[in-house]
């Protein structure tokens, strides 16, 4: 798979592109998750050591992804038992720009941080055939990106995300552990009271 765009950076594999989103973009894909917020709210996932997580979750597609106690998986239904809303065709556009793939994501999963939130070293491993990308889009406060290998331990590299920001996952970079070490508060005008949301755009059957 190869997208169409020359990627800006390319950290352990993950193809960075820098400023993907001009402000009018990001604002437009803002209103338009403001719309599947509205729909299908944030809540706070468990994991299955039963710990909340420090990220806020939504999602929209087909999917969304969810996590308690019996553990990480895909769902057909928000928490609250209705059906995930569409993907908005502002985010499915940025997904046709920069996978290199024709097939459509089922999932879109929103993450919000918060002052204070992370996320861990993990894998993006609960979709069924790993041979499709994920693409992950910045809006919001700089994050602090970190990329590792395909096993746990060993060196790390580290890049900052800033809003408008596209990351293409795929190849050799698919099953790398990867995470979000901080948020840099008020670096980004976006979010009037701050933080940062992650979009990322996968298949899951």
């Amino acid at each position: 798979m190869k997208s169409q765009i020359s990627p800006d950076l390319s950290v352990g594999g993950f193809e960075i592109f820098s400023g993907f989103l001009d402000g009018e973009a990001q604002n437009a894909v803002l209103n338009d998750l403001r719309g599947v917020i509205t729909s299908a709210p944030m809540f706070t996932p468990m994991t299955p050591m039963g710990k909340p997580m420090s990220v806020q979750m939504s999602s929209a597609g087909k999917y969304g992804w969810y996590s308690d106690r019996a553990g990480y998986r895909y769902a057909k239904t928000h928490p609250n038992g209705t059906a995930w809303p569409p993907i908005p065709d502002s985010v499915l556009a940025i997904w046709h720009q920069i996978s290199g793939v024709s097939r459509a994501p089922e999932c879109c999963l929103i993450n919000f941080y918060g002052r204070g939130a992370k996320m861990g070293m993990h894998q993006d491993k609960d979709e069924a055939n790993f041979r499709w990308p994920v693409v992950s889009i910045s809006l919001g406060d700089d994050a602090r990106f970190r990329v590792g290998n395909e096993t746990r331990g060993g060196k790390t590299q580290s890049v900052s995300l800033r809003s408008g920001d596209v990351v293409l996952m795929g190849g050799d970079a698919r099953l790398k552990y990867h995470g979000i070490d901080h948020i840099d508060f008020g670096t980004s005008p976006l979010l009037p009271k701050g933080g940062r949301i992650n979009l990322t755009l996968r298949v899951v059957d």
